[in-house]
This record gives structure tokens, sequence and C-alpha cells, in this order.
């Protein structure tokens, strides 16, 4: 494992100049990738950056990545993990929240292959709340030691706060409209392969 640069952050003009030159990768879920990304953005969620870091490596050979997600705390670990393995990235500060607020386009795919929902931070605001109410509503009728389940969720929150990671985005990535279809990342990664 060869040393790498600590990931640059652009800010959206930065990278929105050097659109044309660059690879970009957006690491979010399908379903958020399709809710609208960057021009040219290719979908690699997070989870499946590593199994994808050949392709990536061979990309970077040939110019420069700029890795994105809804803003910047993924595309941010996913910049630590390539340059732990060498691979020079760059994250796009804000992700593609701040793109769209400084009245940049977002492309969506045409309608027949749009598999567009939630973003995952609104799917984790939903998640921990309905679990906290029922934790609540379950220690109010039931036991009251079920109201630990209300305070595991906060506990898990706050760590996730402290942390800048989120173990429930990361469950919730996994739910089967968060995952990339085989021959979408497949094509990808021959996308990657011929840059």
């Amino acid at each position: 494992m060869t040393s790498s640069p600590a990931p640059v952050t652009l800010a959206t003009e930065q990278a929105r100049i050097r659109l044309h030159e660059l690879t970009v990768i957006d690491v979010r879920t399908p379903a958020e990738y399709a809710s609208g990304h960057l021009p040219g953005a290719l979908n690699i969620p997070l989870d499946h950056v590593r199994h994808a870091l050949p392709e990536i490596r061979h990309a970077s050979d040939r110019g420069d990545i700029l890795v994105v997600c809804a803003s910047g705390a993924r595309s941010e670990n996913a910049c630590k993990l390539l340059a732990e393995q060498g691979v020079p990235t760059a994250t796009l500060s804000g992700g593609t929240g701040a793109w769209a607020a400084e009245g940049h386009d977002l492309h969506t795919p045409a309608a027949c292959d749009t598999r567009a929902g939630w973003s995952m931070e609104r799917q984790v605001r939903f998640t921990a709340g309905t679990v906290v109410l029922l934790g609540l509503l379950l220690g109010l009728l039931v036991h009251p030691a079920l109201l630990l389940i209300s305070a595991g969720i906060a506990g898990g929150l706050v760590f996730s706060a402290l942390t800048n990671t989120c173990g429930m985005a990361a469950v919730l990535g996994k739910l089967p409209y968060n995952r990339p279809r085989a021959a979408d990342l497949d094509a990808v990664l021959a996308a990657l392969r011929s840059r």
C-alpha cells in the first residue's frame, strides 16, 4: 500500500469548471442517485467502493476523480478509503445538496429507469423516529423496560454525530431498494475501465 495525500475538497464552482475533465463517482444509494446527480456521475454506492477499487484506480491513472454524495460525509469516507489504497481523489464540498443550492443542474435518469426514492438522511430520520415512537408506546403500554429501545436509538444518534458515521444508514443501505442492480454496477465498472 502506498501513501497518498489527503483528499482535496473542491468548492462547487471549482467542480463545475472542471467537470468535463473529472471522473465523478456518486457514492449514494441508487435511489438517491436516481433522484438527481451531477452530470456524468457514475453511481458506485459507498459499500461497493472497495469492490470497484481496480476500476477506480484505473480511472485515476487517466485523470482526476471527484467523489460526491448528498452532503459530503459519505464521499469524505470514500476518499479516505481510496487514499488508504493509494488512489488520489477529491470530494465536493457540501455534496449534491450544495451543487443544487447554487443553481447547478442535477441530472435524472429517463422515467423508465428511475428508481428515485428518499435520501439516506430522510430514511434514517424516518426509521429513527419510528423506532423511538414505537419504543415509547411499548414502554407505556407493555412494559417500562421497553423504553430502552428509544434510549438506544438516542444513544446511536449521538454516537453517529460524534463519529460522523451512521450504522443505521449502513443497515438501510442494504435494503433491496437501496442496492444497485448487478447489471447497473457492471455497466458502471465497464465505463470506468474505458476511461
